[in-house]
């Protein structure tokens, strides 16, 4: 293939030089075939495609078209790939090359499945979000996990909130709006969503759904209307498909190394602040000034928040437990209740008798897990201090507790023998339902520095720290401010009174 301008040359040699094709050919180097096409047309032909000959992969042909066909019968992921067709054929006799192969194949694809085209789409300000769910991986807590990342963009600003939850699950799905609302600082008229089983309980024909009654009630709360794309047309959403690979190339790269799900969230809070500064290219003002225009159209924040968690009844088992999603969730043995509610939030779990909150938890994610508060137990433990060794509670307590506090137990053991260091111990700890850790730990540590290893000492200390007043200063005659008070000490006593009172009791 010759430039247009060996093209034009090869013209002018041949039209306005009066050269022959011959010494054309002679002098610029190019064959008579080519010089003809030039002097046929000042335009570059178009090419035309066509199957190159290819004697090796030829005889095959018809197998690869046979082995694509079957493909359309086999399940998605399992399907005949360009690298199995490859090692298919060579077992019948193909000695080409793997790269022929994957180009025949690409070309036969490009054939079958033009690419798509898409219209290109406008919004109003406040008008409409897109919602959708990302997977990513995070190093928490010294170990790598996978994360699920909920994520809402404005579709007029393209303003993106992104926040982590250990599941996918209906509660994770609601807090993700209401924390999103508050970053945006209202509520988009409509959301678009694929057909998440958190919001769609069964997909009707065409754009029909029947919604989960739970999404019913919190999509009232906040009064937005809903969308669902149609099965299997990502591209109605695309704009967050696209967010959700933004979010995890952009915030996620390299792993984010946290000790907590409320650490990683402030980090991509941080970055989705940080965003605002961004200007998306085809938009003539950046983000964070397209959203100040927008926020002006959401529909407002209601006077409260929706409650986003799961609310059911539990039993009390015989140890002070209530059971939920196979974890065992610890209740104060003071206020064991038969009947009991647990609420289920993303991440903690509350146990209720009535209306009043008795215990609060980290919620575990995990499998047939015992997630105890030691301090539920400490009554029984008062009664029955013979259990206190073996007493599961206060052993996973005992493995991150300060060490002063296996200090103090010896000691109080020592001291008190027949069980009633223990007993005196046990009520040690239940004062952390008045004081927090840092408080008992300093104490503790105090109450032995002083010699008074005991509760009435820790309870002394305790007392010392809350009111720390002026510390005594021992009175001596060069430190006495009080000039009456030096003579006290310096006169022989009076004991008349004394002798009288004898005298009494003598002759009473």
């Amino acid at each position: 293939m010759i430039s247009v301008e060996q093209r034009e040359t090869i013209r002018r040699a041949y039209y306005i030089e009066q050269k022959s094709i011959r010494r054309i050919s002679r002098e610029l180097g190019h064959s008579r075939r080519t010089i003809r096409n030039a002097l046929a047309s000042a335009d570059t032909p178009a090419r035309r495609g066509h199957d190159r000959h290819a004697p090796k992969l030829g005889p095959f042909k018809d197998r690869i078209n046979e082995l694509l066909r079957e493909n359309q019968t086999l399940p998605r992921k399992q399907r005949y790939t360009s690298r199995k067709i490859f090692e298919c054929i060579r077992q019948e006799g193909y000695q080409g090359s793997e790269s022929n192969l994957r180009g025949y194949i690409g070309r036969l694809r490009r054939q079958e499945n033009p690419p798509p085209v898409y219209l290109p789409l406008e919004f109003d300000p406040g008008q409409d979000a897109q919602v959708d769910w990302g997977e990513a991986q995070v190093i928490m807590d010294g170990e790598q996990q996978t994360v699920q990342l909920f994520c809402m963009r404005l579709n007029y600003s393209r303003r993106l909130f992104v926040m982590a939850f250990p599941s996918q699950n209906q509660e994770s799905f609601f807090e993700g709006h209401v924390q999103a609302f508050h970053f945006f600082e209202g509520v988009p008229h409509r959301l678009t969503y694929d057909n998440l089983k958190t919001a769609v309980k069964r997909v009707l024909e065409g754009r029909n759904r029947e919604e989960q009654q739970s999404f019913i009630v919190f999509r009232s709360h906040y009064l937005f209307e809903s969308h669902f794309c149609a099965p299997g047309q990502g591209h109605e959403k695309g704009g967050i498909e696209h967010a959700v690979g933004y979010a995890r190339r952009n915030f996620m790269v390299p792993l984010p190394e946290v000790d907590s799900f409320d650490a990683l969230n402030l980090l991509l809070l941080k970055q989705c602040h940080q965003e605002d500064s961004r200007q998306v290219h085809g938009q003539s003002t950046p983000i964070g000034e397209a959203w100040a225009s927008e926020k002006q159209a959401l529909r407002p924040l209601p006077g409260r928040d929706f409650s986003c968690c799961r609310t059911t009844s539990v039993s009390l088992t015989p140890y002070s437990q209530v059971i939920f999603e196979t974890n065992r969730y610890s209740v104060p043995v003071d206020h064991a209740r038969q009947i009991l509610t647990l609420q289920a939030f993303p991440f903690q779990v509350r146990i209720l008798h009535q209306e009043k909150v008795i215990a609060v938890h980290d919620r575990c994610y995990a499998k047939q897990t015992d997630v105890f508060d030691p301090h539920h137990y400490l009554p029984i433990l008062a009664q029955r201090p013979a259990a206190f060794e073996h007493s599961k509670p206060i052993r996973r307590w005992r493995e991150n507790w300060p060490e002063v506090y296996d200090e103090l137990l010896i000691q109080l053991k020592q001291q008190y023998p027949d069980g009633a260091g223990i007993r005196q111990f046990i009520r040690i700890l239940q004062l952390h339902r008045e004081y927090p850790v840092e408080q008992m730990e300093a104490a503790i540590r105090d109450a032995i520095s002083f010699g008074c290893p005991h509760l009435d000492g820790v309870r002394l200390c305790l007392h010392q720290q809350l009111n720390p007043g002026r510390q005594a200063q021992p009175l001596s005659a060069g430190n006495l401010s009080r000039p009456e008070l030096a003579a006290i000490g310096q006169h022989a006593p009076d004991l008349t009174q004394y002798n009288q009172l004898l005298e009494e009791v003598t002759h009473g």
